[in-house]
């Protein structure tokens, strides 16, 4: 019993770690980028070994990967307190999701995106399928509810809709293209989503948003 106990508090104290880990890495990599920093710069800035922090991640492509993930997972459950919350309420659930993304993208500046696309495309790639299913499942959902609540046009498949609205972020969503707008991404991509939105909107709808 005891020496479960003690594995228990084991992983606990493993868990925090890690967690401080990637916390301190998110807000880092998400607002300067990652490729002027190093592992053991990380480790330095947490007050932590680099036994203790190597011993999390073997490397800065890993981390990266990590800090993606943890931003889609609370993004993902954002969403998902916003659909149960504003359910049968289409216009509360479209305000609340692109006040949501919007939040959520202001955390990620061009120096990560920039980073990501270059030192790391996989990550990159991995990154547009998330938030791509993220899109398609949320705002899919959304504009099937909004249809049968006549607030969005019926003649528009919303398959066809939601592939005209990732085709546009992923032209627009690069650092390349944000740079000769002179864009952000957290304003990119709600103002995206709210032009095609406009478009696809009854009279109804678009007197309702």
């Amino acid at each position: 019993m005891a020496r479960s106990s003690l594995s228990k508090d084991a992983s606990s104290v493993g868990d925090t770690a890690r967690q401080r880990i990637v916390a301190g890495a998110r807000q880092h990599f998400f607002a300067h980028g990652f490729r002027g920093v190093t592992m053991d710069d990380l480790a330095a800035e947490l007050g932590m070994s680099k036994k203790t922090f190597y011993a999390h991640f073997q490397s800065k492509t890993e981390l990266v990967e990590a800090a993606m993930l943890a931003k889609f997972a609370e993004l993902e459950a954002d969403f998902g307190q916003i659909e149960t919350e504003s359910s049968g309420n289409f216009t509360e659930a479209l305000h609340g999701l692109l006040a949501c993304l919007q939040r959520h993208a202001q955390e990620v500046q061009p120096p990560f995106v920039r980073d990501v696309r270059l030192a790391a495309p996989e990550l990159f790639k991995k990154l547009e399928t998330r938030r791509a299913a993220l899109i398609q499942r949320y705002f899919g959902k959304l504009f099937a509810d909004g249809r049968k609540a006549g607030m969005v046009r019926k003649d528009l498949p919303a398959e066809l809709v939601i592939e005209m609205l990732l085709a546009a972020i992923q032209a627009i969503v690069n650092p390349q293209k944000l740079t000769e707008l002179g864009l952000s991404p957290q304003a990119t991509v709600p103002a995206i989503i709210s032009v095609i939105l406009t478009g696809v909107l009854t009279t109804t709808g678009r007197k309702n948003r």
